[in-house]
């Protein structure tokens, strides 16, 4: 009877054993009271599927250790995610040694410390010798292992957001602990100190260390040599020089400035002499350089009213909404220049981001942005039943929405058999989002073409190309606009930052004599031309409801308001 009891409370086990399953996905309302029903564990059962190649168990209060036999009995895991479930203060007994495990995932859970035997993994022979990823992000770590790089030597990413770390282990720095580690994400901590080791990261390509406590950022960081992106905002730095350069320049203009000299720039013979640095600005051109620089680094936005606009965009909002995805916020930006180089890459993958972070996977919110030509205003935000709903989804012929979703899910289960795992990507990832609804939301044009379908995708019809320079941008949330409005300053503070960073590459002569050929007058701002600063303009949109009565209008005067110093906002 007890063996019944099993079966019946995991048919997921059961199934995923009679049909010899690599991918395995508990989730859900009822797993909570079944892991509580195991004592806080994972069922003994699970540890027999020795086929698994990727496990994941998310979303549950009651999971408070993963339970004895994970190592033993799942050898070919490849992929672990043990994320937003209740695993802590340590892990008992340790997860590894899982010798063929890629990706850790044990974001958003309670871990305090783990300590050997309570912890990731041996390191003698690493517990993980072949793991890429790892994500402890969102717990409450006061210390990393001191022999984490042991226990992972080939690691690669590793994100450490939102702990309570005061430092990292001087062995994560030492010459070849990590000689693969591209990705070092570690924001939103209490980090005090960066040592100068750090330069031993030979891969690494990005890291972030926003919002935490440093003072100083060591001049060595300067010798990684395939650093391309930093991120040390929020810290209270004491080179204001520097404090406002982390604040508004991009990665190379701080390196180098780091490698010139300047308050925590030592290399172990003392600080920059002061007095030095100002006689040597002045060779170089004089105090008035300092400023000069400031004002280069800056982001300008100017705002344009909608009394200021001949012809403002408008979209309506049918009551048919209310029930379904009720907030919307519009804007229109002019002046992005997305043809040199890999700028609409960035753009792209900036968007992707967002919907990863801000947006929570589009749980909270959904980003669209259109080329601004193709759109027809004004525009109606209005929901359709899936049969009724037509668009030309992004690289797809037109369709109707259930048929769209249906094709997606059939490709869904396709890639889940083609690479043997529970996940998928692309649009793929939200149908999910859709379950159980009567209507789906959309945006639609004066000409009755439905441009935007949240939260699965665009139309082909206001695709963004690179030839895009003036954008119409939305933001839809099923949870307030306070959201919307929040994600839409985050988007448009990026599409600044991206524009600069495009500006800046030019000077360089990264651009092409291709591309510039093909944009003839894209730099109509003198301060352009001359390396100034060049300003985006974001037009105000209206949100009106059935009967024309103003719900909301982005940007409004608490719009755009950054506490950022690198950001300068005109109305």
């Amino acid at each position: 009877m007890a063996a019944v009891a099993v079966s019946e409370a995991w048919p997921e086990l059961e199934l995923a054993e009679r049909e010899r399953r690599r991918e395995l996905l508990l989730t859900g309302p009822g797993l909570e009271e079944r892991v509580r029903a195991a004592g806080g564990r994972l069922p003994p059962r699970l540890f027999t599927l020795p086929l698994l190649h990727y496990l994941e168990v998310s979303g549950c209060g009651s999971l408070r250790e993963p339970g004895p036999g994970l190592a033993q009995g799942l050898p070919q895991l490849h992929s672990l995610v043990l994320r937003r479930n209740a695993l802590g203060p340590g892990l008992s007994p340790e997860l590894g040694p899982l010798p063929a495990l890629r990706v850790l995932d044990l974001s958003g859970n309670a871990l305090e410390a783990l300590p050997p035997g309570q912890g990731l993994g041996p390191a003698e022979p690493p517990g993980f010798p072949q793991l890429q990823s790892l994500n402890l992000s969102g717990n409450r770590l006061r210390e990393l292992p001191a022999d984490l790089a042991r226990c992972a030597p080939r690691l690669q990413t590793l994100n450490l957001t939102g702990n309570c770390l005061d430092a990292f282990p001087a062995e994560l720095f030492r010459p070849g602990a990590l000689p693969l580690l591209s990705e070092l994400a570690a924001a939103d901590n209490c980090l005090r100190e960066l040592s100068p080791d750090i330069a031993h990261l030979a891969s690494l390509k990005t890291l972030d260390l926003s919002n935490n406590q440093l003072s100083e950022i060591p001049a060595e960081l300067a010798d990684c040599p395939k650093l391309k992106e930093i991120n040390f905002r929020g810290n209270k730095l004491k080179d204001k020089r520097l404090q406002k350069m982390v604040s508004g320049c991009q990665t190379k203009s701080i390196l180098e400035y780091l490698r010139g000299g300047g308050r925590g720039a030592a290399r172990g013979k003392g600080k920059a002499d002061p007095e030095k640095r100002r006689e040597r600005r002045k060779r170089e051109g004089g105090e008035g350089a300092e400023e000069e620089a400031d004002a280069a680094c800056r982001l300008l936005l100017r705002v344009l009213h909608v009394s200021e606009n001949p012809a403002p965009l408008v979209v309506k909002v049918s009551p048919e909404v209310k029930d379904v995805r009720p907030f919307i916020v519009g804007a229109v930006v002019r002046g992005m220049d997305l043809q040199a180089g890999n700028a609409l890459k960035r753009f792209l993958a900036s968007q992707t981001k967002l919907h990863e972070d801000l947006c929570e996977k589009r749980t909270t919110a959904t980003i669209a942005t259109h080329d601004l030509a193709a759109v027809r205003g004004p525009l109606l935000y209005t929901a359709r039943p899936p049969q009724d709903l037509k668009i030309v989804p992004l690289g797809r012929r037109e369709v109707k929405a259930k048929d769209l979703v249906r094709q997606l899910q059939l490709e869904a289960e396709e890639h889940r058999k083609q690479r043997k795992r529970q996940t998928v990507s692309g649009l793929h990832r939200y149908l999910h989002l859709l379950d159980g609804s009567e209507h789906y939301p959309c945006l639609m044009d004066a000409q009755g073409d439905v441009i935007s379908f949240p939260p699965i995708t665009n139309s082909e019809k206001t695709k963004i190309k690179k030839t895009t320079s003036d954008l119409f941008l939305e933001v839809t949330s099923a949870a307030s606009l306070q959201v919307c409005k929040d994600i839409m300053d985050a988007l448009i503070l990026k599409m600044a930052e991206i524009n600069k960073y495009t500006l800046q590459n030019k000077e360089e002569g990264s651009l092409s004599d291709a591309e510039a050929d093909a944009a003839p007058g894209q730099l109509s701002d003198p301060s352009a031309e001359k390396g100034g600063p060049c300003p985006l303009v974001v037009e105000q949109v209206r949100v009106l409801d059935e009967e024309g009565h103003l719900k909301v209008v982005y940007p409004s005067k608490t719009d755009l308001d950054f506490a950022a110093s690198h950001v300068t906002v005109t109305r």
